[in-house]
């Protein structure tokens, strides 16, 4: 089996979120539109058709006001377990895993890229790397401000 890790970026949390909760943040879009991304980013969510061949359209909005169209089909979903999707422009695959761990869900992250050198490309040119971390920071809160409720 190959050796991606010179490929992949990966980040784990263990949420402090039922699976339950935390699997309905990932795949509705009325709730991920409220996480998804950096800090300081906003998105709009053009279309998310969370199903095997489903087509995920958002686009992303910048601090700055930068808008960043991305582009998704959805590869697997295992409810309550994994999905994975291709992103176009770059190209990657990403990989989200999930166990229940009690009330707790612990999540492990993973982008793949085509080469390393595409990966590195896109740490240098988008801090991904940081954006990544950002981006489950926020999930974080956002899982938080729903717990009460």
């Amino acid at each position: 089996m190959e050796n991606t890790e010179n490929r992949e970026l990966r980040i784990t949390r263990t949420l402090k979120a039922p699976i339950e909760l935390v699997w309905k943040v990932w795949t509705e879009p009325e709730h991920i539109v409220n996480w998804w991304g950096p800090i300081g980013f906003t998105n709009t969510i053009k279309k998310m058709d969370f199903k095997e061949g489903g087509e995920w359209l958002l686009t992303m909005h910048g601090p700055d006001g930068t808008n960043f169209p991305n582009r998704s089909i959805f590869k697997e979903i295992v409810p309550f377990k994994k999905i994975v999707f291709e992103h176009f422009n770059p190209h990657f695959f990403t990989t989200i895993v999930f166990e229940a761990r009690g009330k707790e869900t612990y999540m492990e992250w993973t982008g793949l890229f085509d080469s390393a050198e595409m990966l590195e490309t896109v740490v240098k040119a988008h801090k991904a790397d940081e954006g990544q971390r950002q981006n489950v920071e926020k999930l974080e809160r956002y899982l938080a401000s729903l717990e009460g409720k």
